[in-house]
């Protein structure tokens, strides 16, 4: 135990109290909040109508990182960012499967989600027929879905899946940021 020098002695509970006893709460003075600031019409800033016309972007390319840094497009591309959100469109028709990726692109970009993973699936292949070429109408369609009007806006890139993540049946898609 440490020593006190000479003459000190430990403050226990009732000293301080002692010590504190005359202090007193100083008044601070009331402000009355102000009246509330009410518009009669509010003007948008921006016309929405020309910031996400479809021809206003760059086609995405599968596998394209251009618009990205190099750092970032590396991380990209070598899957290490963090997966936030993941659809599974295995067993879905191609109406269904192009309305779930809408509906799921839109929500993960109101959820700030970044990093998001669409899987496809591979396609199908006939086992008594050794010409056919395994074909994915959903795998395929992706890429051309995501330059879509409703869809293009919120997407940065997109890129083949690691083999871990699903290989050429998955696709990474990296989301824009919401900027204030």
């Amino acid at each position: 135990m440490r020593k006190l020098p000479e003459g000190k002695k430990p403050r226990d509970i009732e000293a301080w109290q002692e010590e504190i006893s005359n202090v007193r709460r100083l008044k601070q003075p009331e402000e009355k909040p102000a009246a509330p600031l009410v518009l009669d019409e509010i003007k948008p800033s921006v016309q929405m109508k020309g910031v996400y016309d479809a021809n206003s972007f760059v086609p995405l390319i599968l596998g394209n990182t251009d618009c990205l840094d190099r750092i970032t497009a590396e991380k990209f591309r070598n899957g290490r960012f963090k997966i936030e959100a993941r659809l599974d469109l295995h067993g879905r028709t191609e109406k269904e499967a192009f309305a779930a990726v809408v509906d799921f692109v839109h929500h993960c970009f109101s959820m700030k989600r970044r990093c998001v993973l669409i899987i496809t699936g591979k396609g199908i292949k006939k086992e008594d027929d050794t010409w056919y070429e395994p074909k994915g109408i959903i795998r395929e369609a992706l890429p051309g879905w995501l330059n879509h009007p409703d869809i293009r806006p919120f997407v940065l890139s997109v890129v083949q899946a690691l083999p871990v993540d699903g290989g050429n049946g998955a696709f990474y898609v990296l989301l824009k940021r919401q900027r204030l």
